[in-house]
């Protein structure tokens, strides 16, 4: 075995046909990354030319002179292979300390423990915990799940060998009933064009300061566009509703049920359900009305969704919803207008990524867990993420860093 510098090309060829790849470990998000101010260099190790092993090394100045070094989503490598590991890992930290680095962060894309859809561990299924003793045993210090930069669990759905239908029966009943309703009253799914994309951030932001996080700002969905979307990989959405049609839909069932009424035969207790559903659709109408009045258009937004497209999986990157429209449920719509884009294109899997950490511990925002639970599938923990400190400057960089979080709580 040998270790090596590898070119972008070389990289990507391995990175291209490993189990391990997703978009964040991908030379062009390297290439976003170098717009803040990042450093990219690619490392492999090499058996008979062939690459067995690989990282995307990111690198920025700290202070003294002194790099960080990043792995998105950590090595593409076998983790069960320790041998292999242990070579990459004791040549990765001499490449860096000649490159004045002080500290390498990995979050690898591997699971800890396997889960099912409550979160709760399987008997007998995947267990990584010799992975993470190793990395211990390596020098690696796992850090807190609040400090990981990247998402730790997710809920994923498989689609291999699924079709539509198997899918649908699978799926919880209020989640199927929910997106029958959405394709009823007339709810579209659109694709975004660059020059449209200010609509999905518009979303976002007003998701943002509803729900309080922090959004990211257009150049990064201009950004993600521009390098993604010609290959296909990614997709942005937005979902419509046609206000006039819709109260015209709503009209022909209210008519309808008000002829039923006619029957001279009918029940008391059917009448009585009919003048109820005649009193809901009236409300439904005056609503509509009330909001084409309000936004003097036809056709209003209701939410929008980021896709990423790169196989083995589709990831539900970034979402939002217009609060007074989220009573129409248009996201469930456009989660499975991508899961049968998936099963129709081979993807694997439909990741519905970031759920709340110990799920099964019912936290706080319990809610988007339970969305996505609805369309069936599993929870997946990955290990998380550790930082290996490279030399001293580490523990300067943490005692520097720890004394200015005490200044500043301080001066609260």
């Amino acid at each position: 075995m040998e270790f090596f510098d590898l070119t972008e090309e070389e990289y990507k060829s391995h990175w291209n046909n490993h189990p391990l790849k997703t978009f964040l470990s991908s030379p062009e998000i390297a290439k976003l990354r170098s717009k803040k101010g990042w450093k990219v260099n690619y490392i492999g190790v090499k058996n008979n030319e062939e690459i067995i092993a690989s990282a995307m090394l990111l690198s920025k100045k700290r202070f003294l002179n002194n790099y960080e070094f990043y792995s998105p989503r950590g090595f593409l490598i076998d983790y069960n292979n320790k041998e292999l590991l242990s070579f990459f890992i004791t040549n990765t930290i001499e490449y860096i300390k000649k490159k004045n680095g002080y500290v390498l962060r990995i979050d690898p894309y591997v699971i800890n423990k396997e889960r099912d859809i409550n979160g709760d561990v399987v008997k007998d299924g995947i267990d990584n915990k010799d992975v993470l003793d190793f990395l211990k045993d390596q020098g690696f210090k796992k850090k807190s799940i609040k400090e990981n930069e990247q998402v730790t669990w997710m809920f994923s759905l498989n689609l291999e060998g699924k079709t539509e239908e198997d899918i649908l029966k699978e799926m919880k009943q209020n989640t199927r009933n929910i997106i029958k309703k959405a394709e009823k009253i007339g709810i579209k799914v659109k694709e975004l064009s660059y020059e449209e994309l200010p609509i999905f951030n518009n979303i976002l932001k007003e998701t943002g300061i509803r729900r309080n996080f922090t959004t990211r700002e257009k150049e990064y969905y201009e950004d993600m566009y521009n390098i993604f979307h010609d290959k296909n990989e990614v997709k942005y959405f937005i979902t419509e509703l046609n206000l006039k049609e819709y109260v015209e839909k709503l009209y022909t069932e209210k008519k309808e049920k008000e002829q039923k009424l006619q029957n001279k035969n009918i029940k008391i207790t059917r009448k009585e359900e009919l003048l109820k559903e005649i009193k809901s659709l009236e409300n439904k109408i005056s609503e509509a009305n009330s909001i084409r009045n309000k936004t003097n258009n036809d056709i209003i937004t209701l939410s929008g969704s980021m896709f990423m497209l790169i196989k083995p999986e589709v990831i539900y990157l970034s979402s939002g919803n217009y609060e007074e429209y989220m009573k129409f449920n248009s996201q469930y719509l456009i989660q499975w207008e991508l899961i049968k884009y998936g099963i129709k294109n081979g993807f694997k899997k439909h990741n519905f990524y970031g759920i709340p950490e110990n799920i099964n511990e019912h936290p706080d925002n319990y809610g988007i867990y339970e969305f996505k639970k609805g369309f069936n599938g599993y929870v997946e923990e990955l290990i998380g993420e550790h930082e290996l400190p490279v030399n001293i400057n580490y523990y300067i960089f943490k005692l520097l860093h720890k004394l200015k979080e005490v200044k500043y709580a301080l001066h609260l």
